[in-house]
């Protein structure tokens, strides 16, 4: 009965970890060269901006879904059309959630996460999205 208590209490505490790990980068939202403004439009037109990682593999441009806080993602795939700016560049775009496992896989290979932050995230799955240029 004491080893369940301290389980419990083990799993409580990295639980506790996990959400304060995710409501700060979600609140922070950290930005730096490598990262991109996404705004995705939610279910009666209003704006949602997310600043996320910016993926750049075989010419295509893309974003990770990394944690488990991921209402954009939801709203992109309910409605693709998207902003997308980094640098000097602003533009539209589709989002396209990658459902080919090839692509996925190469992705996942290029960009691998480090231990320390899957720990940190709670291990939650991992999806990609490849951002196509409207127009291109």
């Amino acid at each position: 009965m004491k080893v369940l208590k301290w389980v419990g209490i083990t799993f409580g505490i990295y639980i506790a970890l996990v959400v304060t790990f995710e409501a700060l980068i979600g609140y922070f939202q950290p930005s730096n060269a490598a990262t991109l403004s996404l705004t995705v439009y939610e279910e009666g037109g209003s704006p949602h901006t997310r600043v996320l990682s910016r993926i750049e593999h075989s010419d295509n441009l893309y974003v990770a879904v990394n944690h488990w806080p991921r209402s954009w993602f939801y709203s992109l795939q309910e409605n693709p059309e998207v902003r997308v700016a980094f640098g000097e560049k602003d533009f539209a775009a589709t989002a396209v959630v990658v459902d080919d496992a090839a692509e996925h896989a190469r992705i996942d290979a290029d960009r691998p996460l480090v231990p320390w932050f899957r720990f940190l995230t709670g291990f939650p799955p991992r999806y990609f999205v490849r951002l196509e240029a409207a127009g291109v």
